[in-house]
């Protein structure tokens, strides 16, 4: 059973940095796209990072509104996969629910949540200004 859970949201002062994991259990995902949406209250859940490997290499995709600002990375260990996202020079307009995705192989474009059949259960950022 894939089972996708995350950690590290909380409150934060604007200008401040946040990391948030995602821990992948229940499949290898060693060739596996993995990504962030985020949804703010009253909006659509929207794209903010994706990590695709396949066997051999690795890209990373950033929605225009975190390039610069956010980092998506992953590493593995006792056969869980981690997601991580480091967020600096957060806004106010980051806050939102925060939710780990992912799919086994590599997809192009990553940005359409329609291409994600696993999800976490989300984790609050709460931006202050």
């Amino acid at each position: 059973q894939v089972q996708l859970l995350e950690s590290g949201g909380g409150l934060v002062q604007a200008g401040g940095s946040l990391t948030l994991s995602c821990a992948a259990s229940g499949r290898t995902f060693r060739s596996s796209t993995m990504a962030w949406f985020r949804q703010a209250p009253g909006k659509e859940r929207e794209f903010v990072a994706a990590s695709s490997r396949d066997w051999s290499s690795g890209t990373t995709t950033y929605a225009d509104s975190v390039k610069g600002r956010f980092t998506i990375s992953r590493d593995n260990a006792n056969n869980t996969m981690y997601l991580h996202l480091q967020m600096n020079s957060l806004k106010a307009e980051d806050t939102a629910v925060y939710y780990c995705a992912a799919r086994e192989g590599v997809v192009r474009p990553p940005t359409p949540s329609s291409m994600y059949n696993f999800w976490g259960q989300g984790t609050q950022v709460t931006v202050s200004s």
